[in-house]
C-alpha cells in the first residue's frame, strides 16, 4: 500500500512540478536591457580612444587580433555598453598591470588612472540612469546539503537522508546555483524513496516502550575501587553511590530502579535512600540477605516520581552500618585466639555491621513516551477533535515545509489524503504519515519557490518577509528558517531587523555551514578529498594528515567569522590551528596529540590560507608543485582575475626524473614558456605560483627542489617585486579594492544562487566600499550582501 501510494504522488505532483520548472524565469530567455541613455558628453573618444591606439590596438586590431579580440570597434561610450563584461574585464587587466604586456611600452600611472577613470565613468553614468535591476528569481531546487539539513530542523531526523541523491552539478563555483539544479527521474525515485524513510522514522504508528537508563557499577561515583563479582558494597553509614549525571530530554513520570540486596552475614535489616540531585525520594528496607551469584536476583527497588528534563543524579544512601570513620575511635585489643573463633568477622577491629551490595541504579521513562521527532509533528493542542488535530498537524508542518504560510487549498488536498487513508482501513498515524509524505515530495517543498505579491508591477519591488527569510536562512545557515525568523516574517518585521538576524545568526552554531559549504567551494578545499600525493615520494602523506590539512583550514575560517575578523586576514594571519600531525608536518614544535590548538605564527613562512598544507596540496600534481596551478588559484580565488583558458596545442612539461636533472621546475618553465603567445598569460600567473615554491606538492617546508636551490622571488605587472611568499602576501593585502570585489562577488553569487550579470555591478559596488569603511569586516561583507538590491529585491514585470 504504502509504495503504491509513493507512485500515486508522481502522477498527482508531477505536474504541477513540470509547470513550475518550465515557468521559472531561469528558463526564460535574457532579459532585455534597458535602453542606454545619451552621454552628456563622450569621454570616451577623448581619453579611452587614444589610449588604445597608443598602446593596445598594434595587438588588439584589424590585423593582430589577439585573443580574437578587435578594440578598434569601440568608438564610444555606447559600443562599450553593448560589450560590458569583455570592458569590465579589459578595466581588471590594466588595473592589475597585466595589459599592456611587460614586452610593450608601459603606459604611465597617470595616463592608465585616467583611462580607468573614464571606463568606469561609463559604467558609472549608465548604472545611475539606468533602471533599477535587481535581476531574475531563479526557482531553486534545494540541493543535497540543504535538502539535508531542513529535514534536520523540520522533523528532527538527522540523518543523511540526501546520501543516495545524484550528486548535484556544479555553476560558477558552486553547487547552489539555480540555473544548473536540474531535476532527473532518478532524482525524483529518490526523493520518494527518502521522504518514506523520513516519515517513517519520524513519526510512529505505536507508541514505543519508555527508554531505560541503567547504570553498572563499571559507571558509580566515586570510582574508586573495582566492582566485586559485579556489585558496589557500601557499609559505612552516609557512604553513597550515585549515576554520572543523566541528561533527561523531557518532563514527565519516571522509575527510579535500584537492584540491591544486604550482604549475606548482615545482623539486622539495612535501610538505605534513593536521592535526585541530593533530595531524599523514598527509603527502603532490606529484611533479608538474598546474594546476587545464588538462585534468582532479588526483586528491585522502584519508585514512581515526575522529574523536569535536564540534568538529574540518582544515589543510593547506606543508612545503616558503621558510623563515620572519624567517629570509630581506636580499635579495641584483640582477642585470643579462642575468642576470635566465637566472635563474628572483624572489619576494621569491629564486628561486622550490616552493608549493602549495589548492581544496578536504573532510570526509566518518561512513561508515556514519545520521540521528540514524533512530539514535533504530531502534538496538538489540548481537546480538539480527531478532524480538528488532522488540519492543526498538517497546517503546522507544510507552512514550515513551504517556508511560508500554507494556503487553505493546499491544507485540504493534504486533508483529503487522510480522510482517503482511513476510510481504506489504514491508522490515522499512517494516515498522516502519508500526507507528511506528499508534502516533502511537492515542488514547494523541493524548490525554493518565492510568491510574488505585486506581480504586475512594473518596477523592482521587495520581495515578502517570508522568502527574505528563507533567502537569508539558506545563504547563512543551509537551511530553512527557524522559529525565530518565522515569528518575524509573520509580523512583517524581518526586512526592519536584518543587522540583529545578522548578527544573531553568525553567532549561531548552524554558520558553520559558511565554512562547510562556502569556503569549501570557494577555496577548492572539496578537491582535497580526491587528492593522490605519490606515495613514493610524500610517503609522509597519509589520510591523518590529509584530515588535519582540512581541519586547519576550516578552524582557521571559522575564526575570521565567530571572531569578526577583517577578511584580510584570509591571505595572511599570525595564528593557525594545529594538531601534532599537522605541527610536525609543519616543522612546529611543542603541539601534541589528536587536539587542534590555536597556535601563533612567529617565523614568516606560514599564516593566511595561501601557505596553508590544504591549498597547497590541491595545487600541486601528484608529483610535484605547480607553480601554474598555484598563480591561476591566487588570480581566480583572491585577486578575481582569472586568466584566459590555454590554447588546446600547448605540451605538457616533462616532468620524468632525466628532466629534472636539466634543471629546476623554474629553469624549466622558463624555458617552456619562451612561446610569446604563452608568456603574456604566464608572466603573472607563474611568478606568483613561484613564490610559493618553498612548499613541496603537500605543503611541507623545503630549501631545495631536487638539486637545485628554490628561488621564490618574482615581480609582478606594474614593477611590484617580492622576495618569497611572505611579501606577496603583503603586495596582495595591498590589493584590498581587488580582493574586497573577489571575495564580495564570490559571496553575492552563492547567496543569490545565480551568476552575476552586468547590472549587479552598482550592488558589488556598494558592497565593496561598506567593507573598506569598516576595516573588510566579515560580518560587514555579509551584512552589505543580505541588504543589496540583487538580495531583497525582485524584478518589476517586464
Amino acid at each position: 500500500m504504502r509504495r503504491r501510494f509513493s507512485y500515486l504522488l508522481v502522477l498527482v505532483l508531477a505536474a504541477p512540478l513540470v509547470c513550475v520548472w518550465l515557468t521559472s524565469p531561469s528558463g526564460s530567455s535574457a532579459p532585455a536591457r534597458a535602453a542606454d541613455p545619451a552621454p552628456a558628453a563622450d569621454e570616451f573618444g577623448k581619453v579611452a580612444g587614444p589610449f588604445l591606439t597608443k598602446h593596445c590596438t598594434s595587438c588588439h586590431g584589424e590585423k593582430a587580433k589577439k585573443g580574437d579580440l578587435v578594440l578598434t570597434v569601440y568608438r564610444d561610450e555606447a559600443s562599450v555598453l553593448k560589450d560590458r563584461k569583455r570592458w569590465e574585464a579589459a578595466v581588471k587587466m590594466v588595473q592589475t598591470g597585466e595589459m599592456p604586456p611587460s614586452t610593450r611600452r608601459r603606459p604611465d600611472p597617470a595616463e592608465a588612472a585616467a583611462f580607468l577613470k573614464t571606463v568606469r565613468g561609463v559604467f558609472e553614468r549608465h548604472d545611475r540612469t539606468a533602471k533599477r535591476d535587481p535581476g531574475h528569481v531563479t526557482v531553486r531546487r534545494l540541493n543535497r546539503t540543504e535538502y539535508n539539513n531542513t529535514i534536520r530542523d523540520l522533523v528532527g531526523v538527522d540523518f543523511n537522508a540526501a546520501e543516495d541523491f545524484p550528486a548535484d552539478d556544479v555553476g560558477y563555483g558552486f553547487d547552489n546555483i539555480g540555473d544548473v539544479l536540474s531535476l532527473s527521474p532518478l532524482l525524483f525515485e529518490r526523493y520518494l524513496a527518502a521522504a518514506e524513510a523520513v516519515v517513517e522514522r519520524a513519526v510512529l504508528t505505536e507508541q514505543p516502550p519508555p527508554p531505560k537508563r541503567p547504570v553498572t557499577p563499571n559507571f558509580f561515583q566515586p570510582r574508586a575501587g573495582r566492582p566485586d563479582n559485579g556489585v558496589r558494597s557500601l557499609f559505612l553509614k552516609d557512604d553513597a553511590l550515585s549515576t554520572y549525571t543523566l541528561h533527561l530530554i523531557d518532563d514527565g513520570d519516571y522509575i527510579v530502579r535500584v537492584r540491591a540486596a544486604a550482604l549475606p552475614d548482615g545482623a539486622a535489616p539495612v535501610r538505605f535512600a534513593v536521592l535526585d540531585n541530593d533530595t531524599e525520594i523514598k527509603t527502603f528496607e532490606v529484611k533479608t540477605a538474598t546474594p546476587f551469584a545464588q538462585g534468582k536476583p532479588p526483586p528491585p527497588f522502584e519508585v514512581r516520581l515526575p522529574l523536569k528534563k535536564g540534568e538529574h543524579v540518582i544515589k543510593v544512601k547506606l543508612l545503616d552500618g558503621f558510623p563515620p570513620r572519624e567517629k570509630l575511635g581506636p580499635p579495641k585489643e584483640q582477642p585470643d585466639e579462642s575468642a576470635k573463633k566465637e566472635a563474628k568477622p572483624m572489619r576494621g577491629g569491629f564486628p561486622r555491621l550490616p552493608g549493602l551490595h549495589v548492581r544496578l541504579i536504573e532510570v526509566e521513562g518518561p512513561l508515556d513516551y514519545w520521540p521528540e521527532t514524533h512530539r514535533r509533528v504530531m502534538t496538538c493542542a489540548p481537546g480538539k477533535t480527531r478532524p480538528e488535530q488532522t488540519r492543526e498537524i498538517l497546517t503546522r508542518f507544510a507552512s514550515k515545509a513551504f517556508r511560508r504560510p500554507a494556503t487553505a487549498d493546499e491544507i485540504d488536498r493534504l486533508v483529503k489524503l487522510v480522510d482517503g487513508a482511513t476510510a481504506r482501513g489504514d491508522k490515522w498515524e499512517s494516515a498522516i504519515q502519508l500526507a507528511l509524505q506528499a508534502v516533502l515530495v511537492s515542488p514547494k517543498f523541493l524548490f525554493r519557490v518565492e510568491l510574488d505579491d505585486r506581480p504586475d508591477s512594473k518596477d523592482a519591488h521587495p520581495i515578502d518577509d517570508y522568502a527574505l527569510a528563507a533567502r537569508l536562512s539558506y545563504f547563512l545557515w543551509n537551511t530553512m528558517p527557524d522559529d525565530e525568523l518565522f515569528a518575524l516574517a509573520a509580523k512583517k518585521q524581518l526586512a526592519a531587523n536584518l543587522d540583529a538576524q545578522v548578527k544573531r545568526m553568525l553567532a549561531d552554531p548552524k554558520a558553520k555551514t559558511l565554512c562547510d559549504s562556502f569556503a569549501a567551494q570557494w577555496l577548492q578545499l572539496r578537491n582535497l578529498s580526491t587528492m593522490t600525493p605519490d606515495p613514493k615520494l610524500f610517503p609522509n602523506f597519509t589520510e591523518r594528515l590529509r584530515a588535519a590539512m582540512l581541519k586547519e583550514t576550516e578552524l582557521f575560517f571559522e575564526a575570521v567569522v565567530k571572531e569578526d575578523r577583517s577578511v584580510l586576514d584570509l591571505i595572511d594571519a599570525d595564528f593557525t590551528f594545529l594538531n601534532g600531525v599537522l605541527a610536525k608536518h609543519y616543522g612546529v614544535d611543542g603541539v601534541y596529540g589528536d587536539r587542534f590548538r590555536r597556535v601563533p605564527l612567529t617565523d614568516g613562512k606560514r599564516g593566511g590560507v595561501l601557505t596553508q598544507a590544504s591549498i597547497l596540496t590541491v595545487t600541486s600534481n601528484p608529483t610535484r608543485t605547480s607553480p601554474v596551478k598555484r598563480g591561476k588559484w591566487v588570480m581566480e580565488q583572491i585577486l578575481g582575475t582569472p586568466p584566459p583558458e590555454p590554447p588546446p596545442d600547448v605540451p605538457e612539461l616533462p616532468a620524468d626524473e632525466k628532466a629534472q636533472l636539466t634543471g629546476s621546475l623554474r629553469q624549466r618553465m622558463e624555458q617552456h614558456r619562451a612561446n610569446p603567445n604563452c608568456a603574456v598569460c604566464h608572466e603573472q600567473m607563474d611568478a606568483m605560483g613561484f613564490a610559493f615554491e618553498n612548499f613541496d606538492a603537500v605543503g611541507a617546508f623545503r630549501a631545495r627542489d631536487g638539486n637545485f636551490p628554490i628561488d621564490p622571488s618574482g615581480s609582478l605587472p606594474g614593477g611590484l617585486r617580492f622576495k618569497g611568499p611572505g611579501e606577496l602576501k603583503t603586495i596582495l593585502k595591498g590589493k584590498k579594492d581587488l580582493f574586497g570585489r573577489c571575495l564580495a562577488e564570490k559571496m553575492l553569487t552563492y547567496a543569490l544562487g545565480r551568476g552575476l550579470e552586468y547590472y549587479d555591478r552598482p550592488a558589488v559596488d556598494a558592497i565593496v566600499a561598506a567593507l573598506a569603511r569598516n576595516d573588510y569586516r566579515f560580518s560587514t561583507l555579509v551584512g552589505a550582501i543580505v541588504k543589496s538590491d540583487p538580495f531583497r529585491l525582485r524584478r518589476g514585470k517586464q
